[in-house]
């Protein structure tokens, strides 16, 4: 059937619809960020006035936002050394070794991610509260981990399928040990594939909510935690604020990952490898 050649009208309609879409999905943060800088205290949308309150609130020393936002940075990046260890671990196993029951072991790596976080966040709390351990950074952080190493294990299984293993091969027939391999090879080659995972594994823990909010005490609030406190029965103006850092967070995140990822492309693209010399 031969395919008509698309019309100038079908153009317009085209571009009407994509651009309807993306304002549609891209409203609810617009909103955010607008009205997290309005000066009143209700969260009045378009606001009347406008201010940086509600940043300097949030980025007090010593007040409930800041606190939650240090803790918040810890549990994260305990989290993520936690899932860069487990994750380049487990996707070397799977993507190089040759385990038995190897579709068991892919199933059972991934499988935090299917199941409901709610049920997680309830056997984790169950596992930490005879050992003392709720409120803890380090629990909390074990906690994350269950969720953020599988997204590290995917990234990286991905990573390491696009290494060429010629590469490695032939570093092993000129006397190079494993270690060697891995050091000057396998890990420089992987290393947007590192850094996507660690922001990813970054992200998915600052943000998680049910695994914090069962393992917390009044004491220990993650920054999650806090804004559900904060909206549970009244609207605190401040949360628009920290919603509009954590839109940053994640938008700087994504574009960290895509610029890693573009450098990394180029630099192999060109036949420029980011080793040393093995001799």
């Amino acid at each position: 059937m031969m395919e008509l050649p698309p019309t100038r009208a079908g153009h317009v309609g085209r571009a009407l619809s994509a651009s309807a879409i993306l304002l549609f999905l891209a409203m609810p943060i617009v909103i955010i960020l607008v009205t997290s800088f309005g000066a009143d205290g209700i969260g009045e949308f378009p606001p009347k006035q406008y201010s940086t309150h509600w940043y300097e609130q949030m980025a007090a020393p010593g007040g409930n936002w800041a606190t939650s936002i240090a803790l918040s940075s810890l549990v994260a990046t305990l989290t993520t050394v936690f899932s860069l260890v487990l994750g380049v671990t487990a996707a070397t196993a799977l993507a190089r070794g040759r385990l038995p029951l190897h579709a068991a072991v892919y199933g059972l790596v991934l499988a935090p991610m299917l199941i409901p976080q709610v049920v997680i966040a309830l056997g984790l709390f169950l596992f930490f509260e005879p050992v003392g351990m709720l409120g803890s950074p380090l629990a909390i952080a074990l906690g994350h981990t269950v969720l953020a190493a599988p997204i590290a294990v995917l990234i990286m299984i991905s990573t390491l399928r696009a290494i060429d293993e010629r590469l490695e091969d032939a570093a092993a027939s000129m006397g190079a040990g494993r270690l060697t391999i891995a050091r000057r090879i396998t890990f420089p080659l992987a290393t947007p594939g590192l850094i996507a995972a660690a922001v990813f594994s970054f992200i998915t823990s600052f943000d998680e909510f049910f695994i914090a909010q069962f393992m917390s005490t009044p004491d220990t609030r993650t920054l999650p935690v806090l804004v559900f406190n904060a909206l549970q029965f009244d609207v605190d103006p401040t949360v628009t604020a920290v919603s509009a850092v954590l839109i940053a967070l994640a938008v700087l995140a994504l574009a960290l990952v895509a610029a890693v990822r573009k450098l990394g492309g180029n630099r192999n693209g060109q036949g420029v490898l980011p080793v040393e010399p093995l001799a």
